[in-house]
Order: structure tokens, then C-alpha cells, then sequence
């Protein structure tokens, strides 16, 4: 019988192997956010990404903070503030930006 990976070893290889893809990942992550409020659902897409490079000790290097911090961050039910947010996704090789939104998009 042929072995077929689980779905979470192909999206980690899949980030892995394509830098735009991940920022696509993470792009679409935030907007789920944006839309819901999904605070932790956004949060296990970041995570994903830092898996797939390298995980929390590598991340940890690249932002200066400690794994156990990283851990914690990643694992919360609330959003990180915008600072740690930003120096996480600087790690992972992106940034926020801003950009207007659709006109039936506003308000809602």
C-alpha cells in the first residue's frame, strides 16, 4: 500500500521550499484574521511558517527573544503586539503593510 504524507508534513515542506508561497501563507493568514478575529488561528499560521524554517530555536536566533517567550507568543489565545509581531515576521523574511481596502470592505 502506498504511503501518503500527512497533510501537515506537505504544507511544512511546501513553505519550506517556496519562500513566496510562505509569505502567500501568511498573507492570507492575516487577512482570516482581519476578517474574524481568529487570533489563534492566525498564530498556528505563523507557526507553520517557523517550522518550516527551522523552528522556535532558529526563529529565537533571528529575533533575539527567548524559545520559551517564542513558545508562548505562538501558543496564545490573544494577537502579539505590533512590535513582537513585526519582529517575528522580519525573522521569517516579511512585513506588515498597508493597503486600502475594497470600498464594500469599509466598516464591515
Amino acid at each position: 500500500m502506498r504511503q501518503y504524507p500527512k497533510w501537515h508534513d506537505y504544507l511544512i515542506n511546501r513553505l519550506a521550499s517556496d519562500k513566496e508561497e510562505a509569505i502567500g501563507y501568511l498573507d492570507v493568514a492575516l487577512e482570516e484574521y482581519q476578517h474574524d478575529g481568529d487570533a489563534p488561528f492566525f498564530l498556528k499560521g505563523i507557526g507553520n511558517v517557523v517550522e518550516a524554517q527551522g523552528g522556535i530555536t532558529e526563529l529565537a536566533k533571528r529575533t533575539h527573544m527567548s524559545p520559551d517567550a517564542l513558545q508562548k507568543i505562538l501558543s496564545s489565545d490573544k494577537a502579539p503586539h505590533l512590535d513582537t509581531l513585526g519582529t517575528i515576521l522580519k525573522a521569517l523574511g516579511c512585513r506588515l503593510s498597508i493597503e486600502p481596502l475594497a470600498s464594500e470592505n469599509i466598516g464591515s
